[in-house]
């Protein structure tokens, strides 16, 4: 037993450290340390879906002035990119670490997040959908690359991505399946084609509903592209065989840029954040235009070593009758 676990350490080291290079190569990043908290009420941490708590704490330092343990750094990367002075078509990436004490517990969510954060700088002309799926085609080809690396290393993995990822807007998923619920429709399509980037999470479709919740602050949810749909964001979905699911391992998108930002407050009810700090960056044109995302390193390593439940592949809180449950099944949770 403890021989196997050190074999999946060893394995999920590999694994992270390949994709890490590989991405890096693909988007031309360089790798930049990152904050495990920030102020709170600077407008820097995101705020996910809206609803979530963070984890605060006071910090004697600054008269207990409060701080917020980051749950991604979408924001705090695009200043970033400014105080960095990063070239256009260049960018940073991060290993990023999180608490997100709002989340459900399954065999895909714990508490603890661990993603690639990544941005990069663009020009405004690259503001398109065209764009962003040439991005995405790129993130795609890094983890094609680790996989077959991984695969010449470890003989007793094969090969399960297809050649090419499929493109498709919710709202044309909502067309194809409108009977459905927004996770039985990702189900669907993903399970079809075993790699799809569905585009426009946040917006609401023809039936009123978003196909999925977004902050206003950080994607671009709310700009018509070229296609005639509404969003430049998305999330990269690959078909689990070992979970029979779609399996999310990235949300990413072109940011918002001055006029998307106040699109999204206004129909989230949220102007009031136009007061703060990043926000005033943004509405003054002092941080570049960017594309970006979150591509977890708990989620990849679960895909590619073909784990069962996330606490295979990261060290967690667990009940202890769910550990001694999964035993039995022959899952040990590191």
């Amino acid at each position: 037993m403890k021989t196997d676990i050190l074999k999946t350490e060893e394995a999920i080291h590999f694994v992270k450290q390949t994709f890490e290079l590989e991405l890096k190569h693909e988007l031309d990043l360089t790798r930049v340390s990152a904050p495990i908290a920030v102020f709170k009420g600077t407008g820097i941490n995101d705020d996910l879906n809206g609803i979530e708590r963070s984890v605060e704490f006071p910090i004697k330092q600054f008269s207990d002035r409060k701080a917020v343990v980051v749950n991604s750094l979408a924001k705090w990367k695009r200043i970033r990119l400014k105080e960095l002075e990063i070239d256009s078509g260049k960018g940073i990436v991060t290993d990023m670490r999180a608490i997100r004490p709002d989340e459900d517990y399954s065999p895909i969510h714990s508490v603890y997040v661990d993603q690639w954060d990544w941005e990069k700088r663009i020009p405004k002309y690259s503001r398109t959908l065209e764009y962003l799926k040439l991005e995405v085609q790129k993130i795609y080809s890094a983890l094609r690359k680790t996989e077959i690396k991984l695969n010449d290393k470890y003989d007793y993995y094969s090969e399960q991505l297809p050649d090419k990822i499929h493109f498709i807007h919710s709202e044309e998923l909502l067309q194809k399946y409108p009977t459905l619920r927004p996770k039985e429709r990702e189900r669907k399509i993903v399970e079809q084609f075993k790699a799809v980037f569905l585009v426009g999470i946040g917006h609401e479709l023809s039936n009123g509903e978003p196909h999925d919740g977004r902050a206003p602050d950080y994607d671009d949810w709310s700009s018509k592209n070229e296609d005639g749909f509404i969003g430049l964001n998305g999330d990269i979905l690959l078909w689990n065989p070992i979970l029979k699911d779609s399996f999310e391992i990235s949300s990413m998108g072109i940011r918002v840029d001055k006029d998307a930002l106040m699109t999204q407050l206004k129909k989230r009810g949220e102007e009031s954040r136009e007061s703060l700090f990043f926000h005033q960056l943004l509405l003054n044109d002092k941080i570049p235009c960017s594309i970006g995302g979150g591509i977890g390193q708990s989620r990849i390593c679960m895909f590619l070593l073909r784990k069962k439940h996330i606490g295979e592949v990261q060290t967690g809180i667990w009940d202890e009758s769910l550990k001694e449950q999964l035993c039995t099944e022959g899952i040990t949770l590191l």
